[in-house]
């Protein structure tokens, strides 16, 4: 992926969309996801910075444009079913728009079910 060429193992959906996952390179922390075409990879493989598709404005956007928390691209990786990304980051300052370190930040309740013997 060094000279940032379409990926064609990649199971985009219907938009020519992939999920992107992003993770925080130096503690593992799952930031946030994205979407990304061929071209938001592209950009994102060779301009040093994560680009993103906006499925809602059609565009594309790099985090921290207007914010100033950047993402700098340190590793991509396809997953084995060829249907998301992996991006490790460099992450300045938070990733999610609302202030917090991480998108990942609201628990959901869970209810444990006993086994029956």
């Amino acid at each position: 992926m060094s000279d940032g060429t379409a990926m064609p193992q990649l199971k985009k959906d219907a938009d020519g969309l992939v999920a992107a996952v992003i993770q925080d390179d130096a503690t593992g922390d799952v930031l946030m996801v994205g979407y990304m075409d061929d071209e938001a990879l592209r950009r994102t493989a060779t301009e040093g910075r994560v680009t993103f598709w906006s499925r809602s404005r059609q565009e594309y956007w790099r985090k921290g444009d207007t914010s100033g928390n950047v993402q700098v691209p340190r590793s991509i990786a396809i997953d084995c079913d060829g249907d998301a990304l992996l991006i490790r980051v460099d992450q300045t300052g938070p990733a999610c728009h609302t202030g917090e370190r991480t998108c990942f930040f609201t628990p959901v309740p869970t209810t444990v079910v006993e086994e029956r013997a």
